[in-house]
């Protein structure tokens, strides 16, 4: 009898679990992503392909076209060390990342660190959103979900680089390393990938043209 009902339990659990990933895939599933198609800056380019001159986009930011391949892979592991260590591995949410997050804030009376993954900033940078409401949070996390489903690793990867604020009208990586050193960001120094990681955290108070 005991070995019946335990038997009932768990067929029980298997069918409610089974129930709750399917309302959770459905979910994510239903979500309306945002345009992932953006306008990047026009560009002239010389014969050997150098770049001449950039024209900003119709909202006057510099956004200028980029992937991971031509990012400086210092840079790109600093992003990565630094943002979102597990990237790779997890499914747009870090679930322990957030556990740390809440679990420092509430030991210090504070907010010491954040739990977004990168996803998530892409999600936050694609929709233009806020990032202290709950309600956003909860969207942010939702799209995060919906663009690891759609994209790969390397696509959400190029969002970002292509997003990240970097102070004023700059957008994207690629864009602040011409306006701030002066050449594209497939070969920075240690000290310039730095500040390239550092700078979207707070756009206008650290960039260094002010």
């Amino acid at each position: 009898m005991m070995r019946a009902r335990w038997f009932m339990a768990a067929a029980a659990g298997l069918w409610l679990a089974a129930v709750a990933q399917d309302g959770v895939t459905g979910w994510i599933a239903r979500t309306d992503l945002p345009p992932l198609a953006l306008e990047t800056s026009v560009e002239v380019v010389a014969r050997d392909g150098s770049l001449l001159r950039a024209y900003t986009v119709a909202d006057g930011r510099w956004r200028m076209a980029v992937t991971p391949g031509a990012v400086d892979a210092g840079y790109l592991a600093m992003l990565v060390n630094y943002e979102d260590k597990r990237f790779r591995r997890h499914p747009g949410i870090d679930l322990r990342a957030m556990a740390r997050a809440v679990g420092q804030a509430v030991w210090n009376g504070r907010v010491i660190s954040g739990g977004s993954t990168l996803t998530m900033q892409v999600a936050r940078l694609l929709e233009e959103s806020g990032t202290g409401k709950v309600a956003g949070k909860l969207r942010q996390m939702r799209v995060a979900l919906a663009l690891e489903r759609r994209l790969g690793k390397d696509e959400i990867l190029s969002l970002y680089l292509l997003l990240a604020p970097f102070g004023g009208n700059l957008e994207g990586v690629r864009a602040a390393s011409i306006a701030y050193f002066g050449k594209e960001p497939g070969r920075l120094t240690p000290a310039e990938a730095a500040l390239l990681v550092a700078i979207p955290q707070s756009p206008e108070g650290r960039r260094p043209d002010r």
